[in-house]
């Protein structure tokens, strides 16, 4: 039996770091940001925040590079093109 484990990953919008990589209606649904890959896997979850609201809510696909992929194509508020 293989057992697996994921972790959720918060960060506060007004400091993260992140890179659109596909958009929607202005906001990013895919998005890449720099990681430790020794710390995090895909598979594990991402949550942006500002203040109470949640602007992005989704799960990491892949890592290359130091660079994970996260996707959230339906909820997404997090603005598109933004680098902070």
């Amino acid at each position: 039996m293989e057992v697996a484990f994921c972790q959720t990953l918060s960060f506060n919008a007004d400091t993260f770091e992140y890179e659109s990589v596909a958009s929607d209606n202005g906001n990013a649904t895919v998005i890449k940001f720099h990681v430790d890959e020794k710390q995090v896997s895909p598979g594990d979850v991402v949550v942006v925040v500002s203040g109470e609201e949640i602007s992005f809510h989704g799960i990491i696909g892949k890592i290359e590079n130091g660079e994970a992929y996260a996707s959230d194509p339906k909820g997404s508020l997090l603005a598109a093109g933004a680098v902070n």
